[in-house]
């Protein structure tokens, strides 16, 4: 991992439970089909560094379709059908900022300007979700909550649906704001998450702290 994250995180890498999820990985690669591929798993951490980082968004395990999953929570690549989820996201958006949706649902524009769009579990088997939660992915996506909860500039924390509130424990909110509703999945996103307008809270919060705002515009393809 070569970033600025490597010095904060590397201390995991010698960890017993590391180990046993790189080997769990690397035979279940061997047997079948994992998400996203082995180049893209840390790929939030490659395009938001530790320094940058001023938002952090907080998913749950990869989508776990065929070319779907590409290491940012929420995003898929160029050519690949907009998700529930993230349709919700960009209704939302559209509500909120009255910014037209995209034509696609890759996330990175906002990724590189210090969003980090991070998962919970890192890794998932096709067509299985939630495959592989409990094998230690957990540890290491709460290690960079923490490290993350550490900055000494403000972060904007936001945790949509119970799993990620569930995160809120590890944040330090004394220092750091914590926007939370329902998970925007169309299961739940009609219970507070439509209408909740996240997006104008992340930069009225970021102002706040004298920091610019993101650009949440996303380029058309």
């Amino acid at each position: 991992m070569r970033t600025d994250w490597n010095p904060l995180l590397r201390d995991e890498f010698d960890k017993e439970y590391w180990l046993e999820l790189q080997d769990f990985v690397a035979t279940q690669r061997s047997k079948t089909s994992i998400y996203p591929t082995a180049a893209d798993v840390f790929q939030a951490l490659h395009l938001t560094p530790y320094s940058e980082v001023r938002v952090l968004i907080l998913g749950q395990d990869p989508y776990h379709g065929l070319g779907q999953a590409n290491g940012l929570s929420f995003s898929v690549n160029e050519g690949i059908k907009i998700p529930p989820s993230l349709s919700n996201i960009y209704k939302e958006m559209k509500t909120d900022l009255g910014l037209s949706p995209p034509n696609h649902g890759n996330l990175e524009t906002w990724a590189k300007q210090g969003v980090l769009l991070l998962n919970t579990v890192l890794t998932v088997e096709d067509s299985k979700p939630g495959s592989h939660r409990n094998h230690g992915w957990e540890i290491f996506s709460d290690r960079i909550i923490d490290v993350v909860s550490k900055k000494t500039n403000s972060v904007v924390f936001v945790l949509w649906g119970a799993a990620a509130q569930k995160k809120k424990a590890l944040i330090d909110l004394d220092r750091h704001v914590v926007i939370e509703s329902a998970h925007p999945s169309p299961l739940s996103a009609y219970r507070g998450f439509l209408g909740s307008r996240p997006f104008s809270k992340i930069n009225q919060a970021l102002s706040r702290f004298g920091v610019e705002s993101i650009d949440w515009s996303i380029p058309h393809l």
